[in-house]
């Protein structure tokens, strides 16, 4: 006899392991592909450096992750933990706000990318084409649905890791065999010269916490983690540790095979490593995993941002017309009509590298507000038991997340403040027309 019984609770399917390879494949995904030329430009040969810095910043956002997620094992990630820390529902729709900011800006980031390493092979079609090409597809996949699971995430990580340790062997091999970057010629232009090798390191740091955005996605999913006390903290820092060393050995290996300025001025820097360090590797197997790791990046993006969208305007947040489904596909697809044109404008109108200062500077935002949001709870619930870290801990992380934030660029700053203006416009008018519909 079949049961018709709704379930009352996610299913938990996600092991250690599992989760771990969940988290590594997130945070890899295609920042790392995306942004380490232009780092390069930035801090010169410390751009390891930068990725290091980076990491230890998002280490100890990460921390409190751990404790957050551990105490509050529930979907919904940050809009959730400060709705329990503030109770005010106007912090908590901006939050939501932000996110759904972030994934769009990422998404005109991602699809820069995507031009750079398809023009390597057919620079015949213009930038702007690839772009608007990209997104049409993706927006035709998002109203078509799409059905996840574990396997396919696994799928995805082995073949974007894949790439990344194609770029380390084919490097060390390089290497290993007397050739490589003279660093000599690098000293002399480097910023340590100046005595202020300090400020392109923080700088490069701040673009390069981009590559780092998605192991707080774990906390996501704790619902359906077994024994999440425990497995979801242990997972967010292997994850993040894993990725972590694998990006400043990247960072570090690509310095050697190619100058900054020629990382810098790469459109698909990977990939001219892997040309200059192996010269008969196929580059269009490297090509393919590059654009698979954008394209799949970029898609869950897409999708977390027609979800955003969708449910905001389901909460009254913006007009119910974007809070219909397709009657056939279950899906949002009135969602598509703005993400696309924002998306499209974006990605044609800013650089690579102001678009990911933007992401990574919206992401540091949201990460103030989870180091907020645990130093408060902390003073309130003063509960035993669970994975939990000293006081002193979150309030680092607050420091370090508004300190990297401030060494992004100004053009970054402006625009990530115009689309907290748009939002807090947006909650006045919601707030406006939810108190003239009670008194009615």
């Amino acid at each position: 006899m079949e049961n018709n019984i709704e379930p009352q609770s996610l299913k938990q399917v996600f092991g250690l392991k599992t989760l771990v390879i969940y988290g590594v494949g997130d945070i890899l995904g295609a920042g790392i592909y995306a942004v380490v030329g232009k780092i390069a430009g930035v801090s010169g040969s410390l751009v390891w450096l930068s990725f290091l810095l980076a990491m230890i910043v998002a280490a100890l956002t990460a921390l409190s992750y751990a404790e957050l997620g551990s105490r509050f094992p529930k979907s919904g990630g940050v809009a959730y933990f400060v709705q329990k820390a503030f109770n005010t529902d106007w912090l908590s729709l901006l939050v939501g706000w932000l996110m759904f900011c972030t994934c769009v800006v990422s998404m005109a980031t991602l699809s820069k990318a995507f031009a750079g390493y398809f023009n390597t092979f057919i620079p015949v079609i213009p930038s702007w084409v690839v772009v608007i090409a990209l997104f049409s597809g993706l927006a035709f996949v998002n109203f078509r649905g799409m059905e996840e699971s574990s396997a396919l995430n696994i799928f995805c990580t082995f073949l974007e890791v894949s790439g990344l340790f194609i770029v380390i062997i084919v490097s060390v091999l390089y290497l290993l065999g007397g050739s490589g970057v003279d660093s000599s010629a690098i000293t002399t232009a480097s910023p340590v010269q100046a005595g202020v090798f300090w400020i392109p390191v923080f700088q490069g740091a701040a673009l390069a916490f981009y590559a780092f955005i998605g192991f707080e996605d774990i906390v996501n999913v704790s619902e359906e983690v077994k024994k999440p006390e425990h497995t979801v903290p242990m997972a967010i820092l292997l994850a993040l540790g894993i990725a972590g060393l694998i990006y400043i050995l990247i960072s570090w290996l690509a310095t050697q095979v190619l100058s900054p300025a020629e990382l810098q001025a790469s459109q698909a820097p990977l990939l001219d490593v892997v040309k200059r360090a192996q010269p008969d590797f196929p580059p269009v197997i490297f090509t393919f995993i590059a654009l698979f790791a954008v394209l799949n990046t970029a898609l869950l993006n897409f999708v977390t941002a027609s979800r955003l969208l969708f449910g905001m305007a389901r909460e009254g947040l913006l007009l119910a017309w974007l809070g219909k489904l397709h009657a056939r596909r279950a899906t949002p697809y009135r969602t598509l009509l703005v993400i696309l044109p924002i998306a499209i404008i974006l990605a044609l109108s800013g650089t690579l590298q102001f678009l990911a200062g933007t992401t990574a500077t919206l992401i540091l935002l949201m990460f103030c507000l989870v180091n907020l949001s645990l130093l408060v709870i902390k003073r309130q619930e003063r509960q035993p038991g669970g994975f939990q870290i000293p006081f002193l801990l979150p309030a680092l992380a607050l420091v370090s997340n508004t300190i990297l934030m401030a060494f992004a660029s100004r053009e970054s700053h402006t625009l990530a403040a115009g689309f907290i203006g748009v939002g807090l416009l947006l909650i006045v008018i919601h707030q406006t027309l939810s108190r003239r519909i009670n008194q009615a």
